[in-house]
């Protein structure tokens, strides 16, 4: 059983109108098999699963589940063929039980017609137990967290039975433990010979849960390899034509004069005695495991929070940590991590978010001059490359790179000279990755700043001149380039000091 075959789609291409969208991919799922799809956004992914699951149709091709020569007509369909979907943005009715929401289209009735939900409830907390969830049946939905939310979506997947399931991006807004508990569900599913196809741009859960792996490029099939036999390095190659260094190879500048300093700053139960400089046109880098106190000095320099004690000077002048506004007025800015919460107005288009910043630029007695706010979000969206088929378009309908790169031109358009990333490249995928570290190459080479702070080790090792290491809130020490290794950081992060001190 476990080598039978679940899915196989053979030759699949889709046109849209003007776009070929997939051409002649082939791909296929055994029983109890993790099989990762991975690809650049537009590379078809999420084309691919779209006909596999009924919702798109396909132009060419064919596909065959459990054996069977099969058209999918629709997502119902999909699902009585034992098809099932777990997606990003997940999709439940908030205001109901999770037993509701379990047995959604499918609602047992009692003898006098009305909805079973002694029987609803029963079943539902059998099934999340079974999956050693501790969410209630009566629970209502909205009450959740994103992470129990996704795992009643698993849950009603075994409810239905599936014996094929996609799980696309699942990690996207989930915790490290909230990840970990994610993958022993799935492995639960694999224990039960469930087909699993799993879609993530994380590398680091690729190599860790897939058992093989389709490329997918520009909406054709790179190629299928087993998991065991290629390195990250392979991979990237695979998806975006270069080698993983390459990636981080940027044209870096003779760092100038010192442009930020700071000295003795603390904030109580998050950090203390945090002191270094950056110079101009450098990229300064920060790491820290979680709970390292990283965001926090970042946001403390940026007045975002309040400091307990010790000086930030900016450009030579003492700068008040009080409020943000002092620091954007100095010329700094902050692309925080979470850039759809606290970056971007979501709602707004390209070319509202960009002026956001610097209103009073395009603004006279109270009266936005339209015509120059355009001129400005359409210089910086060619400046930065930023794909959106209109500066109108609204940013949430962006990918993440080019939602990161709205932001950066939001800050450029306000006059900032001093950019602090945190987690710059989170959500994104290689090729957008590398779009946005030529946008650093491209800052720098104007004489711009730039600090980031990164958890992945690898880009952050591979971007900065210089690398401050935290540890529990405490600085453990500024590493220059040439006294970079995993080995060097990670101790550091790990709260011990370097053999050579």
């Amino acid at each position: 059983m476990a080598n039978q075959t679940i899915v196989k789609m053979i030759g699949i291409t889709k046109e849209f109108p003007g776009v070929r969208a997939l051409h002649n991919v082939d791909i296929d799922v055994s029983a109890g098999e993790i099989h990762a799809l991975v690809g650049e956004n537009g590379a078809g992914k999420s084309t691919l699963i779209k006909i596999l699951m009924g919702v798109h149709q396909k132009t060419a091709g064919e596909v065959f589940v459990a054996g069977k020569k099969i058209d999918v007509k629709n997502p119902i369909h999909a699902q009585s063929l034992g098809l099932s979907a777990v997606y990003q943005e997940i999709n439940f009715a908030q205001h109901l039980t999770v037993a509701e929401n379990m047995f959604m289209g499918q609602l047992p009735k009692n003898k006098f017609g009305m909805v079973n939900h002694k029987k609803i409830n029963k079943e539902t907390d059998e099934i999340m137990s079974s999956m050693g969830i501790d969410v209630g049946a009566t629970e209502i939905m909205s009450d959740l967290t994103r992470a129990k939310q996704e795992m009643v979506a698993i849950g009603k997947v075994l409810h239905q039975k599936a014996k094929f399931v996609i799980f696309d991006e699942p990690t996207a807004q989930l915790t490290t433990e909230e990840t970990e508990e994610l993958f022993r569900i799935i492995q639960m599913l694999k224990d039960k010979n469930v087909g699993i196809l799993y879609i993530s741009h994380r590398m680091e859960e690729i190599f860790q849960i897939s058992d093989r792996i389709t490329v997918l490029k520009d909406g054709a099939l790179v190629g299928t390899v087993d998991t065991n036999n290629v390195t990250e390095d392979d991979l990237i190659t695979m998806m975006v034509g270069r080698k993983l260094e390459d990636m981080y190879n940027i044209e870096h500048v003779e760092p100038g004069e010192i442009v930020l300093q700071v000295e003795n700053l603390s904030r109580a139960g998050e950090f203390e005695d945090i002191h270094f400089d950056v110079k101009k046109g450098e990229i300064f880098g920060m790491f820290g495991l979680v709970g390292s106190g990283r965001s926090e000095i970042v946001h403390t320099i940026f007045g975002d929070k309040i400091k307990n004690t010790g000086t930030v000077t900016f450009h030579h002048k003492n700068l008040s940590v009080k409020k943000p506004s002092a620091a954007i007025a100095a010329g700094m800015a902050l692309l925080p991590e979470d850039r759809k919460k606290q970056g971007l107005a979501l709602g707004l288009s390209v070319v509202e978010n960009t002026n956001m910043a610097s209103i009073k630029n395009i603004a006279k007695y109270g009266i936005l001059n339209t015509k120059q706010g355009d001129e400005i979000a359409r210089q910086y969206c060619d400046v930065l490359q930023t794909k959106t088929p209109s500066i109108h378009q609204i940013a949430g309908n962006l990918s993440g790179g080019n939602q990161q790169k709205v932001v950066i031109g939001k800050w450029l358009a306000a006059g900032s000279d001093f950019f602090i990333f945190d987690e710059p490249t989170v959500g994104v995928d290689v090729g957008a990755k590398v779009e946005i570290y030529k946008v650093f190459e491209e800052l720098i080479r104007q004489g711009k700043t730039i600090m980031i702070i990164s958890s992945y080790l690898p880009e952050v090792m591979g971007l900065s001149n210089r690398l401050l290491v935290m540890y529990e809130g405490k600085q453990m020490g500024i590493l220059d380039k040439s006294e970079y290794s995993e080995e060097n950081v990670l101790r550091l992060a790990s709260g011990m000091k370097l053999e050579r001190e």
